[in-house]
Parts: structure tokens; C-alpha cells; sequence
């Protein structure tokens, strides 16, 4: 059998690559109608204020992370790692990276590959659960650059891996280590952290936090013990629409009242950006001092740790083997009253 030739693309957020790039960043991540949803010209507009209005503070922000985003070198390394557990297969494959509002953007990243001229492309969106807002979004942007540029290979893709073994050995894993260290302080609380959502976006079929949820649930039933003290909470609200809690502020608030140290694990990241290296490292640390939390360890991510690259790999044979749309087990994981699920059709 003729060897193929395989392209596979890693998807993320994506994040400035300079302090000067802030604002065009941020226009286009508000200017996306996953985000905000509304019509143009109003979300054009809206997007304009944001990004002038939030631009200054977000400065501040990445000026703390050395002025760029890690986002695109972590992604770069998880892809290189994953193109060396790729290389034992029959096929040729290429790993590459698409972001969604900064560079290497969809048109970027297609037109790499139609260069290529693979006989297969295989989208693997880096966000665990699935969200309208983000694999999403990502997967939309880049069938509609494939189709302007005539990519003429067949392209599958991956929805999600809230329960992939490799992704939660890895993640329990950091856990452990980290509730190891926080017992020194007494009995720790294990705040399992996503990035939050607006409620409307969750009323609207959107399967993510029920995803979210699984993740969670798996992490505490690998530990088996029942009186480990836990919750689900969500970070990074902006805005003033109302948006899925508990809030991890107030479990920080709430673990200052009971006087427990906090383990926080961000479940919905698989690598280090300003929401754990910022928000969490220093925002909730500082919060967590103020309140009177007694010991407070942030979990790293799982970046490029061998069980959830190996996890990857996995997945990608998965897709390859299905076809078309696939999550982590092959056929659809959310429940049919998920409508926004992107296997509701073959469902």
C-alpha cells in the first residue's frame, strides 16, 4: 500500500506576540459572532470599543508573562513532541498549528498545507470539552480558508477529549503532586477550574460545561476517595451578561472562611497562558492571601507531559480510523438535548 501523506493541525486560542499586537488581538477575539452575538456592523463596532477600552490593562497583563503570550511556543512544542510519537506510522505526517485570533491564523495554516498537497488533514482542536466558542469557532474558520483556497484533501476532525486517558493521567498526575504539597498546610480543597461561560451560551445547547463536569467527576473517582473535598468552579468572567459559577473567586473567598489551603487545577487548559500563569499564579494567590487561605498550589498544565502527547497520537489514529467527525471515543458523547454538539447530525 502506497504511503499517504497526512496533515495534522493543532488549534488553539492564540495570544500577541508583542505588546504592540494587544489590541489587534483583542479586535479580533471580540469581533468573532462566537463571542459576541450580534450582527455587523454592531459587532464590528462593539469589537472596536472593547479592544480600545481593555487594550491598556491587557498590556499590563502580558507585560507579566514577558510581554508576549506562551501560547504559541507551548503549542509549537506539543506539536513538535507529537510529530516524534507520530513518526512510526506507515503514512508521512505533518504536524502544524492554527490559531484562532492571532498568528498562525487559518490562512496561514492552509495555505502551508495545500503546499504540501497531503491526501489528508486531520483537525485536533487543544481545548478538552467542547465549545461553540472555541473548537468551534476554530474548526469553522479553518473549513471556510480551506474552501477559499481550494484545499482539495479530505479533512476530519476532532470535537473533543474530556475523558482521553492520556489527558487525565497527566492531569491526575500534577494533581497528586500538588495535593502532596498543600497537605503541609492542613487538608487541602481541590478547586477544579475551567474557563467560565456566559449562561446564554450554555442555554443555547452548548455542551461544555456538561463536559466539563465529566472531566471533573473522572478526576475525583480516579483518586476513589470519597471525602476528598473538591468543586467545579469557572474563572475569567468579563462583561456584565450573567455567566456559569461557582465563580473561583468565591471558593477562594469561601476556603479563607473555612480555613483550608487550595489546590487549583485548570481542567480546560492544556497549556500555560495568562489564565493560569496571571489569573490564577498571582490573581488567586494574592486573593487567596488576603482571605486568609492557609496554602495555595496552582497545577501546571499538562504542556507536553509523555501521557497526553501519547493521548494526542491516540486520538489522531481515532479520527483517521472514523473519518468525518470524531470525539474522543468515536461516536458522539453528549447527550441529544446538546444541540450545538458538532456530531448532532450523525447522531
Amino acid at each position: 500500500m502506497t504511503a499517504k501523506k497526512i496533515a495534522v493541525v493543532l488549534f488553539n486560542l492564540g495570544g500577541p506576540d508583542s505588546l504592540e499586537s494587544v489590541r489587534p488581538f483583542l479586535f479580533n477575539l471580540f469581533n468573532d459572532p462566537a463571542i459576541l452575538r450580534m450582527p455587523n456592523p454592531m459587532r464590528w463596532m462593539i469589537a472596536q470599543l472593547i479592544s480600545r477600552s481593555r487594550a491598556e490593562k491587557s498590556r499590563g497583563i502580558y507585560a507579566l508573562v514577558g510581554g508576549r503570550s506562551p501560547l504559541l511556543p507551548s503549542t509549537q512544542a506539543q506539536a513538535d513532541a507529537l510529530q516524534i510519537s507520530l513518526s512510526g506510522l506507515a503514512d508521512t505526517v505533518s504536524v502544524h498549528v492554527c490559531m484562532q485570533y492571532w498568528h498562525p491564523m487559518a490562512k496561514e495554516t492552509v495555505a502551508a498545507i495545500k503546499q504540501e498537497a497531503p491526501d489528508r488533514v486531520v483537525l485536533l482542536p487543544l481545548y478538552p470539552q467542547f465549545s461553540t466558542t472555541t473548537a468551534g469557532t476554530s474548526l469553522r474558520a479553518f473549513h471556510r480558508e480551506a474552501q477559499t483556497q481550494g484545499l482539495a484533501a479530505p479533512i476530519d476532525s476532532l470535537c473533543c477529549f474530556p475523558l482521553q486517558a492520556g489527558f487525565l493521567a497527566e492531569t491526575i498526575g500534577n494533581i497528586r503532586q500538588s495535593l502532596s504539597v498543600a497537605t503541609k498546610s492542613g487538608k487541602p480543597r481541590l478547586l477544579l477550574s475551567a474557563h467560565g461561560l456566559p449562561e446564554r451560551t450554555i442555554g443555547a445547547g452548548d455542551p461544555y460545561q456538561w463536559q466539563v463536569e465529566r472531566t471533573a467527576n473522572a478526576i475525583v473517582d480516579a483518586f476513589g476517595d470519597t471525602d476528598l473535598d473538591h468543586v467545579i468552579c469557572y474563572q475569567s468572567r468579563v462583561g456584565p451578561v450573567k455567566w456559569i459559577g461557582p465563580f473561583i473567586e468565591d471558593e477562594i473567598r469561601r476556603a479563607g472562611q473555612d480555613k483550608v489551603p487550595v489546590v487549583i487545577a485548570p481542567i480546560s487548559f492544556v497549556s500555560e497562558h495568562v489564565e493560569t500563569l496571571v489569573e490564577i499564579e498571582q490573581e488567586m494567590r494574592e486573593l487567596a492571601e488576603e482571605v486568609g487561605v492557609p496554602g495555595f498550589e496552582r497545577v501546571p498544565a499538562v504542556a507536553i507531559g509523555p501521557a497526553f502527547i501519547a493521548g494526542l497520537a491516540e486520538l489522531v489514529h481515532r479520527v483517521l480510523a472514523r473519518g468525518g467527525t470524531a470525539s474522543e471515543q468515536g461516536e458522539r458523547l453528549c447527550p441529544k438535548s446538546f444541540s450545538q454538539c458538532p456530531m448532532a447530525v450523525a447522531s
